[in-house]
């Protein structure tokens, strides 16, 4: 019952080798969803030097976002150099019942420099975040992306992308995220290929412990998106 409701999940590079990247844990004792992202398989402690990142969810589980492993802004340094790093944020249109189709989903990621490095989004307050730019229209320094839509079969009954064969399973969780300039330009792409196995690819502008919470927002309970 404990590892159903505080699953752990781990990411490996899909080679001969399968080589281990990283490990994510839901927290227990949280007000709101929060996963642990860890660069050791068996530390997934909030306090070990294998933390590297988490995912926090609002109440209802239908925004997310993606944190470094920096500090608090409560305890910055003179320079604010030491405060943690927003990564990315996802947004999940509420979808009662599942009236509105298939889900929908907004990934929010900071934008590139001129030398092609993250720009670096530190909120000094919950009013300065990448969630917070995206609701008053502020995007400078911020990409929006989207999932791309599924389109209808008639003949599956079902909605569904084309994923090459990298996804073989049907799931609601099932998804590529795109830059609404370019549809094809998959940026990154996730799906079920077993009971418990997804295959996850990304590449440029997201680095992978973006890619992997966005992965894992898609795992958590939403009340009110399905």
């Amino acid at each position: 019952m404990d590892r159903g409701w505080y699953p752990t999940y781990y990411l490996h590079l899909d080679n001969d080798k399968k080589v281990f990247l990283l490990a994510g844990r839901k927290r227990k004792k949280s007000k709101t969803s929060n996963y642990l992202i860890s660069i050791d398989a068996t530390d997934l402690s909030r306090g070990g030097e294998n933390f590297i990142g988490k995912l926090r969810s609002n109440l209802m589980g239908t925004k997310f976002t993606v944190f470094d492993n920096g500090a608090n802004p409560e305890r910055a340094n003179s320079d604010w150099s030491n405060v943690r790093q927003e990564l990315a944020a996802v947004v999940y249109e509420t979808n009662v019942l599942g009236f509105k189709g298939p889900r929908k989903m907004t990934v929010l990621i900071p934008g590139m420099d001129e030398e092609c490095e993250r720009v670096p989004i530190r909120p000094r307050n919950d009013s300065d975040g990448l969630l917070q730019r995206w609701q008053s229209k502020n995007m400078e320094n911020v990409i929006e992306l989207h999932n791309k839509s599924p389109v209808w079969n008639e003949e599956t009954q079902s909605y569904v992308l084309n994923f090459h064969g990298r996804v073989t399973h049907p799931s609601i969780k099932n998804f590529q995220i795109v830059h609404s300039d370019d549809l094809d330009y998959i940026i990154m792409q996730f799906g079920r290929v077993a009971d418990d196995a997804f295959t996850m690819d990304y590449k440029y502008p997201m680095c992978a412990v973006q890619a992997f919470a966005i992965a894992l927002s898609s795992f958590d309970g939403k009340l009110a998106c399905e």
